[in-house]
């Protein structure tokens, strides 16, 4: 074995790990830390490997079994997620996280292990967090067991203060040199031509995901690259990794997802190129759904990938970014970003509480509260504890969304298929141009040409469902679908739109790589984050009909409206399902709520002409009034539209203090009363023909401060001839000019010289 900066603390490691019983070590990437400190840890007893990723588990385990002339399966061995290969006197163990958390549940002491070693944690994995936490609780019962967490850039502290302030082993220096140039701006192409040109060995390219992987690997071999091109990412079959990762002696170009930034040693790479990019999961609040997102890469990871090139020999690391650019120093957990309905199924399992538990990082509360919502919609969990279909969820290796879909179905075949399709996020075949009532059951019908590895993955799961659940009554996969996803429900916007409304509120759209035309009602099945969809909305890009009868109602309502043009509450009741209307049928109005209904339109409503009159007497008269409130008395109990006039709206005791300062309408000497009319300024005015106003020589005054009426004293045809706050002045003064002007127009009206002694009348002269 050739020597790694690692090799001369492995004897001190060991030594205080007998001493505390746990341990952090921090070594750089090319250190050695992953292939020799598990190894000696296991010469002091059963030893396992937590490993974030399959391909690097295995890619692990051959490297040590080869270092030391160990067999795999005998001494050294893997379980990965349907695939083991141990015995029974396997030493040392690598498992994926999974892997790990199941072994904790069904054994909660862990007994067949003496050491647990939890790798690349600064990964921080939903799992790696769960499976730190369990492991700390079954080292609480057993005072043998060992923990050591270890990463190249981890926050040590943390895990060491969350360990009962372990010891920190901090492995410094790395095996070869490594330069780190920048060329923002450049694609991967043209910065692999350049480093083909340039230096020898093999390249590794960071890409966001296998999109992107295929357009490079396209591009370089448009280029007439020399390099042997691979691709190497999770959706690839076992083959494929493996080519891509093992010894050639021809230049090779591999183009990976983060899947090759940790603990994956590809012989002879000698140069880096990182688009500084990754895609992850991100829970969405709005519409419940985990969707994938391409974003910015932390410091810590671009340090993960740049050690890939000085693991073998000297090697450089190119980032396609600006240097002044600032990265965040750590990734995000997963924990604080995705769908936690899986892992607070374990922790129910395991018996404790996911409010009470003991995290290393605890989620936000709202989080927690969304999960567990959830897991009580799928059947899974009850006052807080596991039902029978719970158990049987917690049971199968997949999310409780599929294994849900495994139950309703009874474990069919087809489910099995259908649940490893969605698993894996596999789209081998075209939808073609035929439209479906499924994409899934388009798939599932076409999975004899499935990869074959996916095909070994729906065996496995099936054979596991069937033992799990037994036999049980089969449901067609359509329907089942509902039982995983009943929060992913979609209506069509309008008929045969591709615009939904989602059962939580939001907008999506159905993408047009989607064949499922028919249908008022569809599951959303894959949903892109919104920045992928049209007009800022999510994007269905997987969907499946549901007919309308297997929507069970999620609430009735008696729902009230105000109908603006009849001025009256209409009532029908409303069957929802979340926020989608299934239904609505007229219905008897409760005038309880009606009025409510009425108050709070009649509010928002611009108050008509006589609110507004009553509103300016009530201020002339100095009183004043809530208005909310007094319309909410008027309406209580109505279900049409009240008059809102001081009968309805002023207190019984204030309406006399009303009609004493503000009085509607004013007598006046010729016997009519004559509408008072409010001015905004706060002047009266009352509009009368002058003969009605014969012999009254003062002008009357209204309110506490005595203000004088306005007169608009009007001809007999209407027309005002003067206004005037003070009769006396008028009769004196003007009257004879008005009567010398106007009694040759209106002959049939009186025109007495003296307006004092002369009757007061409305009417034309007596004939």
């Amino acid at each position: 074995m050739i020597e790694l900066p690692v090799d001369g603390h492995i004897s001190g490691i060991r030594a205080l790990l007998d001493e505390a019983r746990y341990l952090v070590v921090t070594a750089p990437p090319g250190a050695g830390k992953t292939t020799r400190v598990p190894p000696a840890l296991a010469e002091d007893g059963r030893t396992i490997v937590l490993q974030p990723r399959r391909v690097a588990a295995r890619s692990l385990v051959r490297r040590i079994a080869a270092e030391r002339g160990w067999t795999i399966g005998r001494e050294v061995g893997w379980q990965i997620r349907f695939e083991r290969n141990f015995s029974a006197g396997t030493r040392l163990l690598v498992a994926t996280e999974g892997i790990l958390t199941a072994r904790l549940q069904s054994d909660p002491l862990l007994s067949d292990f003496d050491t647990v070693v939890l790798d690349e944690f600064h990964e921080r994995s939903i799992h790696a967090d769960l499976a730190l936490a369990l492991a700390k609780q079954a080292s609480l019962a057993r005072d043998d067991l060992r923990i050591v967490v270890m990463s190249a850039t981890l926050d040590a502290r943390s895990v060491s203060r969350y360990l009962f302030d372990c010891p920190i082993v901090d492995v410094p220096g790395r095996l070869f040199p490594i330069d780190v140039e920048y060329a923002p701006g450049a694609g991967v192409a043209e910065a692999a031509h350049r480093a083909e040109r340039e230096g020898a060995g093999h390249l590794l390219c960071f890409l966001p995901g296998a999109r992107e992987i295929r357009e490079a690997a396209d591009e370089l071999r448009a280029r007439g690259s020399r390099f042997d091109v691979h691709e190497l990412h999770g959706a690839l079959d076992v083959d494929a990794q493996e080519a891509a990762m093992a010894p050639s002696g021809t230049r090779k170009a591999i183009l990976a997802t983060n899947i090759a930034e940790t603990s994956l040693t590809v012989e002879g790479v000698t140069t880096v190129i990182d688009s500084g990019l990754h895609r992850l999961l991100r829970y969405d609040d709005a519409s419940g759904i985990d969707h994938l997102v391409t974003e910015r890469i932390s410091r810590d990871s671009a340090e993960q990938r740049a050690g890939r090139a000085g693991r073998v020999a000297p090697g450089r690391a190119i980032r396609l970014w600006d240097s002044r650019d600032i990265l965040s120093p750590h990734r995000e957990p997963e924990i604080a970003r995705i769908d936690l309905a899986s892992t607070l199924l374990d922790i129910i399992a395991w018996g404790d509480d996911p409010r009470e538990f003991d995290w290393f990082e605890s989620p936000s509360s709202a989080r927690i509260d969304s999960a567990l919502r959830l897991l009580e919609r799928l059947g899974a969990i009850e006052t807080g504890k596991l039902t029978p279909v719970g158990k049987l969820l917690q049971r199968l290796p997949l999310h409780p969304r599929l294994g849900r879909i495994l139950v309703e179905s009874g474990a069919s075949d087809e489910a099995a298929r259908g649940c490893v399709i969605l698993s894996e996020g596999a789209k081998w075949a075209s939808p073609g141009d035929m439209s479906t009532d499924s994409d899934l059951q388009s798939l599932v019908d076409r999975f004899a040409s499935a990869p074959p590895a996916l095909r070994r993955v729906a065996q496995e799961i099936g054979s596991i469902a069937r033992r799990e659940i037994g036999e049980r009554g089969a449901v067609p996969l359509r329907r089942a679908l509902l039982a995983g996803f009943p929060d992913r429900v979609a209506m069509r916007r309008e008929a045969g739109s591709p615009r939904l409304l989602l059962a939580s509120g939001g907008g999506a759209s159905l993408a047009r790589e989607s064949r499922a035309t028919g249908g008022e009602f569809l599951l959303a099945l894959d949903v892109g984050g919104a920045d992928h969809g049209a007009g800022g909305q999510a994007l269905v890009r997987m969907a499946s009909v549901v007919e309308r009868e297997w929507l069970v109602p999620t609430r009735i309502e008696l729902r009230h409206r105000y109908d603006a043009r009849t001025r009256r509450v209409k009532a029908a009741s409303v069957k929802w399902y979340d926020e989608l209307v299934l239904s609505q049928t007229d219905a008897k109005v409760d005038p309880e709520l009606a009025g409510a209904v009425l108050a709070q339109a009649l509010i928002d409503e611009r108050p008509d002409d006589a609110a507004q009159e009553l509103f300016r007497r009530l201020r002339f008269a100095g009183i004043e009034i809530d208005w909310r409130a007094a319309v909410r008395r008027a309406c209580e109990g109505q279900v049409s539209a009240p008059r809102l006039d001081a009968d309805a709206l002023v207190p019984w005791d204030m309406r006399r203090e009303v009609e004493r300062l503000a009085p509607v309408d004013l007598a006046v000497p010729s016997g009519r009363r004559v509408r008072l009319e409010y001015r905004e300024d706060g002047q009266v005015l009352a509009s009368v023909k002058l003969q009605e106003l014969f012999g009254l020589a003062e002008t009357p005054r209204l309110g506490a401060s005595r203000i004088p009426v306005t007169f608009a004293l009007l001809s007999p045809g209407g027309r005002p001839v003067q206004l005037t706050k003070d009769l006396r002045s008028f009769w004196e003064n003007t009257y004879p000019e008005v009567r010398k002007e106007l009694r040759g127009r209106y002959p049939k009206h009186p025109w007495p010289e003296d307006p004092w002694s002369a009757e007061p009348t409305a009417r034309t002269k007596r004939r």
